[in-house]
């Protein structure tokens, strides 16, 4: 029996969401799940690349119904387990006197330093995603500068799935 596999997503903060891009990352899904055996699908966050990926594979969920959500999390970042969504959004709810979506997860990994690491734990984060990986969806402009001026994140994942040699897969054109 063959295992499972495994995928990974990784963009910038800010990207370009078009319904092109909507419906190519879902075809590179579907693609993943009917043709590649990937069940498991791991997710960090800060970004709108890993929401927009996040909510295709929650869709998916309908028609796949054994494929697995996962977030990674760090430092200041939350889930909840799909088990536990409706009872938190509802709490939040009357709290905030407004709807709030949670992240929804079949699990959540806690990367080993989300409580001591600094600032760039998320790089670690990622590494941990990309090593469990045997596909990396990138959103990734090698032109694009990060407002603060400090390496792109997502660049630094990009190099670390290419050093480590994993399936990438990048939807920037």
């Amino acid at each position: 029996m063959e295992r499972h596999k495994t995928c990974s997503f990784f963009g910038h903060r800010k990207i370009e969401e078009t319904e092109k891009l909507k419906i190519h990352l879902q075809s590179v899904i579907i693609n993943l799940i009917e043709n590649e055996n990937v069940k498991i699908f791991l997710f960090g966050s800060r970004s709108e690349f890993n929401s927009l990926c996040h909510n295709i594979v929650t869709k998916l969920k309908k028609s796949y119904p054994s494929i697995q959500r996962r977030a990674y999390t760090c430092q200041s970042e939350t889930c909840t387990l799909e088990k536990e969504r409706a009872y938190w959004e509802k709490i939040y709810l009357n709290f905030q006197k407004r709807p709030v979506t949670l992240l929804g997860v079949e699990e959540e990994i806690e990367h080993k330093t989300k409580y001591e690491a600094g600032r760039a734990s998320y790089v670690e984060r990622n590494q941990a995603m990309i090593n469990n990986s045997d596909f990396c969806v990138f959103y990734y402009n090698k032109n694009y500068v990060p407002p603060t001026k400090t390496n792109s994140g997502t660049k630094i994942a990009y190099e670390y799935a290419m050093r480590k040699k994993k399936k990438v897969i990048n939807l920037f054109k």
